[in-house]
């Protein structure tokens, strides 16, 4: 299990396409978060860790936000998304560990949680709060969308509930939100809860 903490391991699942849990598309939950944002919100730092296909982090460009960073740890997804959106800023694509990032380096207004903690070994779920809360500016928000579901395996996707997030994130954030998604991707329907917390 410890192999999914290991860019290694999702370099070979994306140059091999075997991530099941790609929709293959902007998640409709966040879609609809990002479309009724301001146009104030267009300049604000914004994280997507563990962004993968970054469907979002393309969505977000094509929308105009200007100040997006993508950080994944496997060099297959950036290099991918970079071929997709030639004019997204390159130094906005980071390839690196989550977890090392330093919050003297990065703040963030807010960031995008989209299948990035369900592919992280549960044993880092506290890290991942701390990490989280430690990289947002003050009065930021995590927003984004957790599997509310028992996968019944010890591998990815790594499930859970809200009952169990609650008690997680509840010591670093405020919860604004956590409740069943009533706009997921058929395929996830009943299955994810929409966040939006604010770090203390």
């Amino acid at each position: 299990m410890d192999s999914v903490n290991q860019a290694e391991f999702w370099q070979q699942r994306y140059e091999s396409g075997s991530i099941q849990w790609d929709m293959g598309q902007v998640s409709p939950p966040l879609k609809a978060y990002i479309d009724q944002l301001p146009q104030s919100a267009k300049n604000q730092r914004i994280l997507v860790p563990g962004a993968g296909n970054a469907y979002e982090v393309g969505y977000l460009h094509e929308q105009g936000f200007t100040n997006v960073i993508l950080v994944d740890f496997a060099p297959a997804p950036i290099e991918d998304f970079s071929e997709r959106y030639p004019d997204f800023p390159s130094e906005h694509l980071v390839c690196a560990d989550f977890f090392e990032l330093s919050p003297e380096t990065y703040q963030f207004d807010w960031i995008l949680e989209q299948t990035f903690f369900c592919a992280i070994t549960p044993s880092r779920r506290d890290e991942y709060v701390q990490k989280m809360a430690a990289l947002l500016k003050p009065q930021g928000k995590l927003i984004g969308l957790l599997f509310d579901k028992d996968f019944g395996g010890d591998g990815i996707p790594f499930g859970g509930s809200k009952a169990e997030y609650l008690k997680l994130f509840a010591p670093y954030f405020d919860i604004d939100i956590m409740e069943t998604s009533t706009n997921s991707h058929p395929a996830r329907q009943g299955s994810e809860l929409f966040l939006k917390l604010q770090v203390k």
